[in-house]
């Protein structure tokens, strides 16, 4: 009889533990800005009975999801499903990090190679790489063509 009962509590703190998580992520239908776990309202506290009811009869976290998704709309579970409508919504991290490091390596690059940043940093002491070096006497070094003398001659 006391094993019996010690199951029978086990199985209820399970469906508990399992009833809060789900409730954690789903949205308050009323609310909109809560999970169902933190609003009071009638129809969070309705929800939650009702996830609570399909976790004892049985069922397992992603049929609760769907049917609640089915019941409500998508926009009750806080992780939207990935597909066409909300493939900008998930890759939109990916692409504005993408442009952030892109703008990152071009000014970094520029800053190498702007032959007024580079004499600033011999002015200052800083030591040339050798390509820097190579840049500053190729754009310095003025041309030996004939051409550019007899310009300048005239």
């Amino acid at each position: 009889m006391e094993e019996g009962k010690q199951d029978a509590v086990k199985q209820e703190r399970l469906v508990e533990a399992r009833a809060r998580n789900i409730s954690h992520n789903v949205r308050c239908t009323e609310c909109g800005s809560q999970s169902i776990e933190d609003s009071q309202a009638d129809i969070a506290i309705l929800l939650r009975k009702l996830i609570r009811d399909q976790i004892r009869s049985g069922k397992s976290d992603k049929e609760i999801y769907k049917r609640l998704e089915e019941d409500f709309g998508e926009t009750v579970l806080y992780t939207p499903k990935f597909d066409m409508q909300t493939a900008a919504l998930w890759l939109s991290p990916l692409i504005v990090a993408g442009t952030a490091g892109g703008i990152w390596a071009y000014s970094r690059y520029r800053k190498k190679t702007n032959v007024h940043i580079m004499a600033l940093d011999l002015i200052r002491g800083i030591p040339l790489t050798p390509k820097e070096k190579e840049t500053v006497l190729d754009l310095l070094t003025p041309p030996t063509s004939q051409s550019t003398l007899t310009w300048w001659r005239r």
